[in-house]
């Protein structure tokens, strides 16, 4: 089973933000830290046109927020059964 794919930066207030959510809620994801980690800061890139937005979460089903507002990742992880 895919697991969630959190590619972020420790730097980020969002990347904390979301990943408070993720960890309240005890849903379970991988951390990629762009910053230490340059092959995920180009799909980042890639995936952003260029921009470096964080946090952009991957889900199982290959459906991607970018910056998500609080009540647009809760909806998106209950969606998911979490």
């Amino acid at each position: 089973m895919k697991i969630i794919q959190v590619y972020g930066t420790r730097w980020c207030g969002d990347t904390r933000r979301v990943l408070r959510i993720m960890d309240e809620r005890k849903v379970a994801y991988d951390w990629i830290n762009i910053d230490q980690d340059k092959a995920a800061e180009a799909f980042v890139k890639e995936t952003n046109q260029g921009y470096r937005s964080v946090p952009t979460i991957v889900f199982p089903d290959e459906s991607i927020l970018v910056e998500p507002s609080n009540q647009k990742l809760i909806e998106k992880l209950e969606s998911m059964g979490s």
